[in-house]
Order: C-alpha cells, then structure tokens, then sequence
C-alpha cells in the first residue's frame, strides 16, 4: 500500500452521515475501510433506523450497524431525523451541525444529492450540507482552540445516485485486506441481502470503477466544492494514466 500524503487536518477522523444503517458502508465504506488501514478513525452518524424499511426490523438494522462499525474499528451514534417541512430541516442541520463541531473532521461524507434513489438519501445529503456550514460559520471559528472542518464528499449507494457529469474522486480500494475488511462490514447487514447480494452488487461497482482508474478496485466520491491543494505532489495519479 503506498504511503499518504500528509494531510492538513493532521489525525483528525473521518465523519460518514448515513440515512439508514448500512448506507455508509455500501456507498462508501471501502474508502472509510482503506483510511483505517493506514492508521485513521471514522464516526458514523446513523439518521434512521429504517423504521419503514421492507427488511429488518429497527432492532435489527441497529444491531447490524453496531457490529459492521466494530468490524471496521469505528465509532457510531443514532441522530434521528425525520420529516422534511423547512422547519424540521433547518433544526435537523443545527443539530448535525453539532456533531460535525464536536468531532471536527478531516473530512466528511453524505449520500448524494441526485434525486432518482431512495428519498431519505438526498435528503439527508443537503441537511448535512446546510449543517457543514453552519458548523464552518458557527460561533467560535476564529478562536485559536478551534480546527478547520474538512471538505464533504457525496457518495452513491447505487449506479443511478452518481451525479451525472461530475468527475468524481476514484479512490483505490484494492487492497485485499482492505476489501476483507470492507466485505465482512457489507455482510454484517444481513437483513440487506435477502432479496439479492448487495454486497457482492457493491464489489462489483467497485471493479467497473477500477477498470475505469486502472486499479482492481476502486470506489468513488464526488467533492461538494473546488478541492484545494498547497502543491501539485499529491497529484500523483489519474484514471488515464500514472
């Protein structure tokens, strides 16, 4: 595995938001999995426990999600959000907000705002990005104590919830214990698999992807705003070419 370049946020962890148990880990969870690998931490903000789900029941999808987050080593917690009047909205990104100043992350991860998915999924993707900047412009961001919030990224738990003409970040996933350990947290949603594989529907995206960088694996995201980059060193690699 090649070394990192060292990032502006230091050690600071990864923060996923997820509209249902198991939605980081398929839309995500091999790029949250490579980051443990190479010495990071992760938080993950559930947002239901699919109380409407057609598989599983509530408790569970929530005991599914405790043990896929101890099979990759991260933390977790529940912030129930509901309803979808403006209201309700502006309260549920205050409250992410919260999370996202108390966790301070080097980066941070919604599902993608593209309407054709289920409707929890773009929905919380622009809560978490109204509550990204309240957590950036809130009170406190000029005193010394206070860390930068890393850029958010959006990620797809289906072909059909990646925005289309948006070059996406391909991220390389092939290391095989970073797919085992990817696979077993996948699996631990057992409830999920019952009408058909998905984690196996997620590798499989996963190798269309990595043909498309040139890698075995590879998982994408797609940035919230312009990345920027203090030197072009980082910059190493491209799905054309090295």
């Amino acid at each position: 595995m090649k070394p990192h370049a060292k990032s502006p946020f230091g050690s600071a962890p990864l923060l996923a938001f997820g509209a249902h148990p198991s939605d980081i880990e398929f839309g995500c969870g091999g790029i949250i999995a490579r980051e443990l690998q190479s010495g990071g931490s992760a938080h993950f903000v559930v947002c239901a426990r699919s109380e409407s789900g057609a598989h599983g029941t509530p408790a569970e999808r929530t005991a599914e999600a405790r043990a896929s987050a101890a099979i990759l080593g991260v933390t977790l917690e529940f912030v129930l959000v509901g309803g979808d009047s403006g209201a309700e909205a502006a309260a549920h990104a205050a409250r992410l907000a919260t999370v996202i100043r108390r966790v301070r992350p080097g980066a941070m991860f919604a599902p993608s705002l593209v309407e054709n998915q289920h409707p929890d999924h773009p929905r919380i993707g622009r809560v978490v990005r109204e509550a990204a900047r309240l957590a950036r412009g809130g009170p406190g961001r000029h005193s010394r104590a206070a860390r930068p919030i890393g850029p958010l990224f959006f990620y797809a738990v289906s072909p059909e919830a990646e925005p289309a003409g948006v070059l996406p970040v391909l991220m390389d996933i092939s290391d095989p214990k970073v797919v085992a350990a990817w696979n077993s947290a996948m699996e631990a949603h057992g409830s999920q698999r019952r009408s058909r594989d998905l984690a196996e529907y997620q590798l499989e995206g996963a190798r269309v992807h990595g043909l498309r960088a040139g890698v075995e694996l590879a998982q994408p995201l797609y940035p919230d705003e312009p990345l920027v980059f203090d030197s072009l060193a980082p910059l190493t690699r491209c799905a054309r070419g090295p």
